[in-house]
């Protein structure tokens, strides 16, 4: 991509990036947050964005959607535009907490376009892999949480339907309580999730050059940091509880399976 069209790419990412702080702030302690600051911001990012997408199209003079990194600037200038005509329109707060992180996350992929030469020292490139290893661990971590309380959720329902529960049934936390446990390791393990796909992204974009878009790797974890996205997103919106949720649970803890099997082998990248 050209030069002046990352740069306003770039720039366009760290203002969508108050929208990630807001919606991590607002899944955490279930309060907006700083919604108002949040939103300026996206939408003067969505100004330089959009002048970005146009810089590219001049420069290069064909349509600014021919790679990866051009699709996926043009694709989250989209949701950007189509965000905030809905805001207006129909003032939906509550999809920022998701649109927000997606649209920072997919214009921050965008604008690693163009490689850098080397990393500053050793010692920053392996502290940014133990950052983003140790991210997504804590992610997992949370995820797996979910799913457990997720079942036991149901457990507990299904014993609740039962003239006679069995006597484990007694043993087992309220439904409440549960119900609390599954929401809140949901939101942590999304935030972290969310940001050891920051990290990693930065990571793959020094260490493999432009190829790293093209990475296994990170193809895995972005299809599972999605999967979580919309496990969220359905319980928040949709008040998705008791069999659903545990499915999606489920679902997204296997695929995070496979996306810790592929982190197992960044061991060997750390420098001696």
């Amino acid at each position: 991509m050209a030069e002046t069209s990352i740069l306003w790419l770039r720039v366009a990412a760290v203002l969508y990036s108050l929208g990630l702080l807001h919606a991590i702030l607002t899944l955490i302690r279930k309060r907006q947050y700083l919604f108002r600051i949040a939103l300026g911001a996206f939408s003067l990012a969505a100004v330089l964005h959009g002048v970005s997408v146009v810089d590219q199209g001049i420069i290069t003079g064909h349509f600014p959607a021919n790679n990866v990194f051009e699709s996926l600037s043009l694709c989250a200038l989209l949701i950007t535009l189509l965000f905030l005509f809905l805001y207006r329109r129909y003032k939906l707060e509550s999809l920022s907490v998701f649109i927000f992180p997606l649209v920072f996350v997919m214009t921050l992929m965008a604008s690693l376009a163009n490689p850098v030469s080397e990393w500053p020292s050793a010692a920053v490139r392996d502290t940014l892999l133990k950052v983003h290893v140790v991210l997504v661990l804590l992610g997992y971590a949370a995820l797996l949480l979910t799913a457990v309380a997720a079942i036991v959720y149901l457990i507990q329902e299904r014993e609740l339907k039962r003239k006679k529960p069995h006597q484990f049934y007694y043993r087992l936390p309220p439904l409440g309580t549960l119900d609390d446990l599954i929401s809140k390791a949901m939101a942590f393990g999304f935030v972290l999730i969310t940001l050891a796909i920051v990290t990693g992204s930065i990571w793959a974009f020094v260490e493999w050059k432009r190829a790293w878009i093209a990475e296994p790797k990170i193809l895995i974890s972005v299809v599972t940091w999605l999967i979580y996205m919309a496990m969220v997103f359905f319980r928040v919106i949709a008040g998705w509880r008791g069999r659903k949720a545990a499915v999606m649970a489920v679902a997204a803890l296997c695929c995070s399976a496979i996306t810790w099997a592929a982190h197992t082998q960044l061991r060997t990248l750390l420098k001696p």
